[in-house]
């Protein structure tokens, strides 16, 4: 072998080790890969594998926290009157929670013909039978010292008895319908008819009106007014509201409402709007008889009950029903008074009001036309009134009333409903 052939033969041996090695290296690489994925299936899970399930246990746990946020704020808020109202309603008894749900005349409550003032007849009468209000009317009222002295002593009777005050209530619109201002001796000024005020179109006659009304009643005595009148007066041709009305504009009368009511309020006096669903439009008296007002619930809302509404929004604490029929929204002409559609379905869930619901006079011919007084009070209080004003005939109502709850016609829990209602408002008059 020459020269040339050994260095060709040392060049073709170098090669084959190079690929022996380079073989050797990659099968050792494979080998040691092989190894490395078997020895890590028995080493523990590194830091980022660990840290998933604390993640997802803090997710849990937010999210947990999420439902909970919403559970609390999904909880209604309780009033605390409402709560301590509750809590002094459970310690009544029945017949002191039904007496709660009347308002009468002080004539009623003590049996005289004529009554000026309130004494020992009047204290033995309330402590048989401690009625949530009272009304008084003109032939009541004979001077200011002596319907102070009348009211006071009342009040302080109530106290006495129940630890709560009563309502003292009286009807002074203004106007032609007045108790106190039209009699000399109180010497106060009668602030006019509501339509003029209404013509006007300023907002703060309105509220000076409350304002007046509500000083000289309050220095008598007086929390509660039969005022102010939300009806709109949509038929010319209505003689029992007329100049009772601040018009015919049911956004402008929604407005003087709510100013009249924040100036009564300003003295303390808590005012009463008045007639559900509205008496402007009918054509009849429910003083002498019934009183139909022919209208869908959609006509109502955009007219006749948007001044409660706006009372409603407002706060007001009173609304009173009138015994005005409305067939196209009850299917029949039984009086609003005593309608669960007009009281529960159309005032307390469409107009989401939550005070208190005061019937109409019940002596009045639109009611003892077609009904007892027995008969009135029960379909009323079912109906989800709370207050049964000046009943034709008290006895019987009330007793009335009495044996409905206990024979199953009226739960207890409905009644209970009623005088919590009443006595938040008395506690705020507190």
């Amino acid at each position: 072998m020459n020269q040339e052939e050994r260095r060709q033969k040392r060049q073709d041996d170098f090669k084959h080790a190079v690929v022996v090695v380079a073989v050797f290296v990659l099968i050792l690489a494979a080998l040691l890969a092989g190894a490395a994925a078997a020895i890590h299936k028995f080493l523990p899970k590194n830091d980022k594998a660990e840290k998933k399930p604390e993640t997802q246990s803090t997710e849990i746990m937010e999210d947990s926290q999420t439902v909970q946020d919403q559970s609390e704020a999904a909880e209604p808020v309780v009033d605390p009157l409402v709560e301590q109202a509750a809590q002094l309603v459970s310690g009544m008894s029945l017949e002191d929670k039904v007496a709660q749900m009347f308002v009468i005349t002080p004539e009623a409550l003590t049996g005289y013909a004529s009554v000026t003032a309130a004494g020992d007849t009047t204290k033995a009468a309330y402590e048989n039978r401690p009625v949530g209000g009272l009304i008084y009317m003109a032939d009541n009222l004979v001077s200011t010292e002596q319907t102070t002295e009348m009211l006071t002593n009342m009040q302080n009777i109530a106290m006495e008895r129940t630890g709560l005050p009563v309502f003292l209530s009286v009807d002074e619109e203004g106007g032609t319908v007045v108790r106190v201002a039209k009699n000399e001796a109180f010497g106060v000024t009668d602030v006019g008819n509501m339509s003029d005020i209404g013509a006007t179109g300023d907002l703060q006659k309105a509220y000076d009106a409350g304002a007046s009304i509500g000083t000289y009643l309050k220095q008598l005595g007086f929390n509660v007014d039969y005022a102010p009148v939300a009806d709109v007066l949509t038929n010319p041709d209505n003689t029992v509201i007329g100049t009772r009305s601040f018009g015919s504009d049911a956004s402008v009368v929604a407005d003087m409402v709510t100013k009249e009511l924040e100036g009564l309020s300003s003295q303390g006096v808590f005012g009463v709007v008045k007639h559900f669903p509205g008496h402007g439009g009918t054509s009849g008296d429910s003083h002498d008889g019934a009183v139909t007002l022919d209208k869908s619930l959609e006509e109502l809302m955009q007219t006749e009950l948007v001044p409660f509404q706006r009372a409603v929004e407002n706060g007001v604490s009173f609304v009173m029903v009138g015994h005005i029929s409305v067939p196209q929204v009850v299917g029949d002409n039984t009086p609003a008074s005593l309608s669960q559609m007009m009281v529960s379905n159309v005032l307390r869930e469409q107009l989401g009001y939550q005070g208190i619901v005061i019937t109409d006079a019940m002596n009045m011919g639109a009611v003892t036309g077609s009904y007892t007084a027995d008969q009135a009070a029960v379909m009323a209080v079912n109906a989800g009134v709370d207050m049964i004003l000046a009943p034709s005939d008290y006895e019987i109502a009330y007793n009335g009333l009495l044996q409905a709850v206990k024979d199953g016609t009226i739960t207890e829990k409905r009644i209970n409903e009623s005088v919590v209602r009443i006595v938040k408002v008395k506690l705020q008059m507190q």
